[in-house]
């Protein structure tokens, strides 16, 4: 079972940062992540989605593929390429994968102008480590899965000077 944390940044470069950290971390095997995303609110207030997988590309290169495939099949390449991108473009951008989209979305309503959620999916952690790691690195948690102990603990390591 996977848990879902939700940390403020004042910026969106911190929580980039951040997360570029916990990828770090990762590779260090004290956290495995099913998904990272950003969620910043901007000056007009709409909400700004920077996630890992940009689903609406990777469709519409693998349905360029496809399309290239028949296309030679039916001599006719370029109209193949053009129509297998098309569709695989709509696919992906209608494929959701890891945090839902609107779930991102409306949490970070809540945000100031300026301000970035970073939203994390946590498959595994090894906690006293990893909250060595994030200690006195700053943010707000906004919400978690976690059960009380372990965010009163996340929430201590983030706050720590």
């Amino acid at each position: 079972m996977s848990d879902l944390v939700v940390v403020v940044y004042q910026s969106e470069a911190k929580a980039e940062e951040m997360r570029r950290k916990l990828f770090e971390l990762q590779k260090e095997y004290l956290i495995e992540i099913s998904d990272a995303a950003i969620a910043v609110k901007q000056e007009d207030g709409h909400v700004k989605l920077n996630q890992l997988f940009n689903t609406t590309a990777v469709g519409a290169a693998s349905g360029g593929f496809w399309g290239l495939l028949i296309g030679l099949v039916f001599l006719n390449p370029i109209l193949g390429v053009a129509l297998g991108a098309a569709s695989g473009a709509i696919s992906g951008a209608l494929t959701d994968y890891g945090i839902n989209d609107e779930f991102m979305k409306q949490l970070s309503e809540s945000l100031q102008p300026g301000n970035a959620a970073l939203f994390v999916l946590i498959r595994k952690v090894t906690g006293d480590k990893m909250l060595e790691a994030l200690k006195g690195t700053g943010g707000t948690v906004l919400k978690t899965s976690l059960d009380d102990s372990k965010e009163k603990a996340l929430r201590d390591a983030l706050a720590a000077s």
